[in-house]
């Protein structure tokens, strides 16, 4: 074997990829340096070819100093076989502690593999099964070596399908898709919040007759300014972004005195001024009003049954509640560039962090009640989607990943990689590839912790939800790595045990009542969608993505568990689109690798042909203006047997800009900052949802499908 050879004979192992096919269907092959710095990244050395043969050696031999794997995750009615690795001859007992604390034990099975010599012992390998009859649910399995070692890791029996998906298939529902931080109101203060997201789900429920809100990720931010402006660029996954709270909503407001009453009516008259600006979306001065209000707010003693109830939220947080707060307190008083995160504030648990947490107990107290907050007002937003007779209700998005120095990456510990970032190859979409700037999940660690973060993750998006969409659902598959210093083209792929993240998905989905939603675009195995079909997770269809090599694919032969819709936040509304102005955008930015003229001349051949569709179905007329011709792929769309269907709201009223131009930054577009507006540059408030025209006829388009 060559040295060559054996670097990717490593790399395979620990789930690297050494060749991959890109979006024009090339094979190409991943380069040592690549391969050698994402296993670095992942904690295996491999910097020269000495490295590389102990790292096989180490890779063969590591199982067997385990007791048990680092985790088991299977699906319910099947029998799951595992390893357990004990000196040989020696006995061992193993069973399993349920949910519900009763014990199981677990059947060995009559399988032989010869012993091995590991670190000077030889030791044996013994074959047990997990029951078929384990509920689903999050269990342990227990080893225990007669006068030896004892070992336990998670054990995970997941439904082998969601119901809720099965739920849906009686008839056909549509949805709104939205960026909460673009809407405005005469009660926002510049920024779209948690009560602005109630009463577009009542109009859109109660009005419009939809099922659904699928909302941006509302993931937290950083709690200083100036805050990122990307919601898919979040500093956790776990815990929810203040800056969407509804100040005059909050219990003890009314309750304040009235100099500080005063002083917050103050702050709400002068943001509520930004309401009608159209150019740009400014979340610092907003995050910056707001803070002051919360914080005279949070002076406010409260009830009985308020402390109470902000009590409990605070034990079922438990400690990563509290470590997140005091991530917080730690960024408010020393900044994110203060040296110390690299030593003494590498970790929760150094000592140096623990005397700040003392320290700083009333400033990590007000972080705990900002989430508290926000979980009263999420509650609320998703009851009046409920009570305005949607079928599902809020849908929360999940963004790919967090901030490099966020709170997830300083609170996960070693189950958020260093090393490497996550983005996407160079595509026909984007020519250069993509750098998200976000750490991945360690595939291994990330087992060895019982896929507690993952899971805890889930549950808080999940708690007041009717759905989840999983941005970039292939990331439960493989991920894009790139290493540090290197374009995104120098990357590849690193694989994930799909089966267990995919499971832990449907589980906690199942738990919750909601409907999951994979956004499976892109490049992918082709088996990918399958087994997401088999799971009950639907997947994503987009009009002008639905294309076959001669021609758009028809509705009719898209898939039926899926949320099918015309356009995307990372593409122009409808009307732009129909104008050819991402491709006039990114000529502008120099994103495009091919020549202009060859790329508006194919993109409009290819949107000429989904008009012409329409038209063959009789669903345009041959002189149609862009609202009919916006009105007219709607229901192109509605004639697919997909369960659910996605109007984005700045199709419902006219706008033209693009939300987020991918591959860019502030300095070339403002990405995420576009406030809702009509096709004549005037801002949408939510007040004049419920008799916008636009809307309507939107609407109407998809029953007329």
């Amino acid at each position: 074997m060559t040295n060559l050879d054996q670097l990717r004979a490593l790399a395979a192992r620990h789930g690297v990829a050494t060749a991959y096919d890109g979006w024009d269907h090339v094979r190409r092959d991943v380069s040592a340096a690549t391969l050698r710095a994402v296993l670095g990244a992942l904690g295996v050395p491999a910097e020269d070819d000495e490295q590389v043969s102990a790292a096989l050696v180490e890779a063969d031999i590591a199982p067997w100093r385990r007791l048990l794997p680092a985790a088991v995750v299977t699906v319910e009615a099947r029998e799951r076989e595992f390893v357990v690795h004990v000196p040989h001859g020696t006995p061992v007992e193993v069973w399993i502690r349920t949910e519900d604390g009763s014990r199981r034990a677990a059947r060995q099975l009559d399988v032989w593999v010869d012993p091995r010599e590991v670190d000077g012992v030889l030791v044996g390998r013994a074959t047990f099964a997990v029951p078929s009859d384990i509920e689903p649910g999050w269990h342990t399995l227990h080893a225990e070596i007669a006068g030896g070692p004892y070992a336990e890791c998670a054990l995970v029996v997941t439904p082998a399908r969601l119901t809720r998906s099965a739920a849906l298939t009686d008839r056909q529902r549509w949805g709104l898709a939205l960026q909460l931080y673009s809407i405005r109101s005469a009660r926002s203060w510049g920024v779209g919040d948690f009560g602005d997201l109630a009463d577009i789900a009542t109009t859109v429920g109660s009005v419009h007759g939809g099922d659904y809100v699928l909302v941006n990720p509302i993931h937290a931010a950083e709690p200083v300014l100036p805050l990122e402006e990307s919601p898919y660029l979040p500093t956790t996954r776990r815990f929810v972004n203040p800056l969407y709270i509804r100040v005059r909503d909050i219990a003890e407001t009314a309750e304040l005195r009235p100099k500080d009453y005063a002083r917050i009516a103050e702050f709400e008259e002068r943001a509520v001024k930004r309401n009608r600006d159209p150019k740009r979306i400014d979340r610092n001065r907003t995050f910056r009003a707001k803070l002051r209000a919360l914080r005279l707010v949070h002076r406010v003693p409260r009830s009985a049954h308020r402390q109470a109830a902000f009590e409990q939220f605070c034990r079922v947080g438990g400690q990563s509640l509290d470590d997140y707060a005091l991530w917080c307190a730690l960024t408010e008083k020393h900044g994110s560039d203060d040296p110390r995160w690299d030593g003494e504030f590498a970790h929760p648990g150094t000592d140096a962090v623990e005397v700040q947490r003392r320290r700083l107990g009333d400033r990590i107290e007000f972080h705990k009640w900002l989430q508290w907050i926000c979980d009263e007002q999420l509650a609320a937003a998703h009851r009046a989607a409920l009570d305005a007779g949607m079928a599902i209700g809020v849908m929360h998005d999940l963004a790919v990943g967090v901030q490099r120095k966020g709170a997830d990456a300083w609170a996960l510990g070693d189950a958020v990689v260093r090393g490497a970032t996550v983005g996407a190859p160079p595509d026909d979409f984007n020519q250069q590839g993509q750098q998200w700037n976000q750490p991945p999940w360690h595939p291994e660690r990330l087992a060895e912790q019982g896929y507690a973060p993952y899971r805890e993750m889930l549950r808080g998006i999940l708690r007041h939800a009717g759905g989840i969409r999983v941005d970039h659902i292939i990331g439960l598959f493989r991920l894009w790595w790139i290493p540090d210093g290197e374009s995104p083209a120098a990357g590849t792929y690193v694989r994930y045990d799909h089966e267990a993240l995919i499971g832990i998905l449907v589980l906690e989905a199942e738990r919750a009542g909601a409907v999951v939603v994979g956004e499976d675009l892109g490049v992918f195995e082709p088996t990918v969608q399958d087994y997401l079909y088999e799971r009950g997770v639907l997947g994503t269809s987009i009009l002008w993505f639905e294309h076959g090599e001669y021609a758009p694919i028809p509705p009719e032969e898209y898939r039926q568990l899926c949320l099918t819709s015309v356009t995307t936040h990372d593409l122009p509304p409808t009307a732009g689109y129909l104008a050819g102005e991402h491709i006039d955008l990114r000529d502008r930015l120099g994103l495009l690798e091919r020549d202009v003229a060859v790329e508006r001349a194919e993109d409009a051949r290819d949107r000429d042909a989904v008009l012409e569709l329409a038209r063959t179905r009789g669903l345009l007329v041959p002189e149609a203006n862009v609202a009919e011709q916006v009105d007219a792929v709607h229901r192109l769309i509605a004639r697919s047997p997909s369960v659910l269907l996605g109007m984005a709201l700045v199709d419902a009223v006219g706008e033209r800009r693009i939300q987020n131009q991918p591959g860019t930054d502030q300095r070339q577009y403002p990405n995420w900052c576009i406030p809702l507006a009509d096709r004549k540059g005037r801002v949408v408030m939510v007040e004049d949802l419920s008799g916008n025209e636009r809307f309507a006829a939107l609407v109407r388009a998809f029953g007329d499908g």
